[in-house]
């Protein structure tokens, strides 16, 4: 009976450990998904591990049960609106930010998390970060301009998540650098991807000034704004209600919301086809020369490539740094010379179609909206010119060309490039192409391939081996 007894709970034991003790296993985490028209998909990071500032709880979801069904995945198709105020402590140069994401999963697959970029993580001193996933608490991790953001669970496909945060950065007090994207000097307050936003992990540091940002667009965004000083604000949105100090922003079908900020801003407007243009800047700013190109810019560019989608267009002078284009806007730099006003301006305004209406990965595949915009602003101005750089690749990152040479090739060279096609295939077929690769990606994501594959199917002529192939090998 002994001997029996022992077989019998030996029997047991070995059944409980079938049964409970092995270790929960995961499938490694998938590849990212790719952009709209990529013929690869782009690489992004593994799970990052989760890790919060102090004083943030953890999720009331059990760990471990989050851990046995997590997903490992994120993903930049997802759809989402934004809902935010910005408060501005003038004297101090401090904001306070409180957003909330209504996010639903129209990518592929299950999410568990966010990747959300903000310039403020990176540049702002971002503090007191909270965060919650529909009611709970949320540990997120912050990596350069990315705040990841776990979701506590896998969000199924078509599911929706709302997503609140709130914290406080700092402006900068000089331009140099990147400071100028986050900073407040001489009396102007530029806020460049402020506002947290779904994305991809991306390195903010590069060699040079590429855009180190990708994102989607939201159907809407609303911004409230208010001062501790009465200021003059320029935006991506337009102006739908003023209730004390606050203003309220709303803005549609946008992939960032830009703000500069100044006590002394002056407004000069007018308008083109319907559009309402105006220039926010101080006494003494060429006003006028920047509204007048403005103007040109819009009509001249929307007769070549389709229609402008919005109904303002804002030019605003900011504190330093370079020109820039943000949804709706752009940024002109202070003390800019008088003859490189209408460059800068055709230029920026041509990022409203390649970047705005047709995104891309600005921080991987360059190319793709600084050489269309480069080219359409100089083709207009008739101010075609040689790189200043050997030929080389354009199919590199931001991150693996020198400051030497990263404009004189992927601007210059990627111009002059995209002009080639144009004098080859002819400028009816050309423009066409051009106007049908806008239409078809209009508000999404496009890849390199998109463009040069919509180039190609618009002559008989094999332009991918002849043209092609040589300045964008990894592509083929």
């Amino acid at each position: 009976m002994g001997v029996l007894r022992r077989l019998g709970i030996l029997a047991v034991f070995l059944i409980v450990v079938t049964l409970f003790g092995q270790p929960p296993t995961t499938a490694p985490p998938p590849a990212a998904q790719g952009i709209t028209g990529a013929s690869r998909p782009a690489p992004t990071a593994s799970a990052p591990a989760i890790s919060g500032p102090v004083g943030i709880p953890a999720p009331d979801v059990a760990s471990a049960a989050v851990v046995a069904t997590a997903v490992h995945r994120t993903s930049i198709h997802l759809t989402a609106t934004y809902d935010a105020s910005l408060r501005i402590r003038w004297a101090s140069g401090t904001v306070r930010v409180h957003e909330t994401i209504s996010v639903r999963n129209t990518s592929a697959a299950s999410v568990d998390r966010l990747e959300l970029n903000t310039v403020a993580a990176k540049l702002g001193r971002l503090r007191n970060l909270a965060v919650s996933v529909d009611g709970t608490t949320a540990r997120p991790a912050i990596h350069g301009q990315t705040i990841v953001v776990p979701l506590g669970t896998n969000l199924a496909v078509d599911a929706v998540a709302t997503v609140r945060l709130a914290f406080t950065a700092t402006l900068r007090t000089t331009t140099g650098g990147s400071n100028w994207l986050f900073a407040k000097a001489h009396d102007i307050a530029d806020l460049y991807r402020w506002l947290p936003w779904i994305s991809r992990r991306t390195p903010f540091d590069r060699p040079n000034f590429g855009d180190p940002f990708v994102t989607p667009t939201s159907p809407t965004v609303t911004v409230r704004i208010s001062s501790t000083r009465p200021l003059r604000y320029a935006t991506s949105g337009r102006l739908v209600s003023s209730d004390g100090d606050t203003r309220t922003y709303r803005a549609t079908n946008v992939r960032d919301f830009a703000v500069v900020a100044s006590p002394d801003f002056r407004r000069t407007s007018g308008s083109v086809d319907g559009v309402r243009v105006t220039v926010f800047a101080k006494a003494g700013s060429p006003a006028a020369s920047l509204l007048t190109w403005a103007r040109r810019a819009l009509h001249d560019q929307a007769a070549k490539v389709g229609s402008y989608p919005y109904s303002t267009f804002t030019v605003a002078e900011t504190a330093g740094g370079y020109g820039m284009e943000a949804p709706a806007s752009i940024w002109i730099p202070r003390g800019i010379e008088s003859w490189r006003i209408p460059y800068l301006v055709e230029h920026e305004t041509a990022h409203q179609w390649f970047y705005g209406i047709v995104g891309n990965d600005q921080a991987r595949e360059p190319w793709t909206d600084e050489a269309a915009a480069d080219f359409l602003a100089r083709r207009l101005l008739h101010q075609r010119r040689a790189s200043a750089c050997s030929t080389a690749r354009l199919d590199r990152s931001i991150y693996d060309y020198s400051s030497a040479c990263y404009y004189e090739v992927v601007y210059i060279q990627g111009g002059n490039l995209i002009d080639d096609v144009r004098k080859r295939i002819g400028g009816k077929a050309f423009w066409k192409a051009l106007r049908g690769y806008v239409t078809a990606n209009r508000y999404g994501l496009a890849h390199e391939r998109t463009l040069l594959d919509a180039l190609d199917d618009a002559t008989s002529l094999n332009l991918r081996r002849s043209m092609f192939e040589a300045r964008f090998p990894s592509r083929y």
